[in-house]
């Protein structure tokens, strides 16, 4: 399984301009329904505050990795999203959030949706990784450094 089997160039944003929680979580949203206009971004909105209320989904390290699931998904969906200037999230470590990979995912998904956050937080152990998406150019880079990595066993 891998990362980019759900995430496309289209689903990369190379520069977050928020700094809020609440705004960030809404771009975020958008971005997916920029790629699915089908989808509700209210409802994803929703699905992902709802996630948030439970705890922060940002772990610390300056990552977060917001998720959910929707009874309207048929596949899973991976948008990666970066924030130079960083993203006042409510991190477990309080520092700013850089880097997020928003997932959503099917209700009735529990393996998958499990097994992708999973290979996601492996991939984003790698601190040389983490590093050079702070410093890519621009979406298609980002996407391509994301594709390597996600070729890695």
């Amino acid at each position: 399984m891998k990362i980019t089997d759900y995430l496309t160039p289209e689903l990369v944003i190379a520069e977050l301009e928020e700094s809020a929680k609440e705004e960030a979580l809404k771009r975020l949203a958008a971005g997916v329904t920029e790629v699915f206009p089908k989808l509700s971004e209210e409802k994803i909105l929703t699905v992902l505050r709802d996630r948030e209320a439970l705890g922060s989904t940002g772990i610390g390290g300056g990552i977060a990795i917001p998720h959910g699931k929707m009874a309207e998904l048929e596949k899973i969906i991976v948008l990666f999203a970066r924030s130079q200037r960083g993203v006042e999230f409510a991190a477990v470590d309080g520092q700013p959030v850089h880097l997020f990979f928003l997932l959503l995912a099917p209700e009735n998904s529990a393996g998958i949706h499990l097994k992708t956050l999973a290979r996601i937080s492996r991939m984003l152990k790698n601190r040389d990784f983490c590093d050079k998406l702070l410093e890519s150019v621009d979406g298609l880079s980002l996407f391509a450094m994301i594709k390597l990595e996600d070729e890695r066993p």
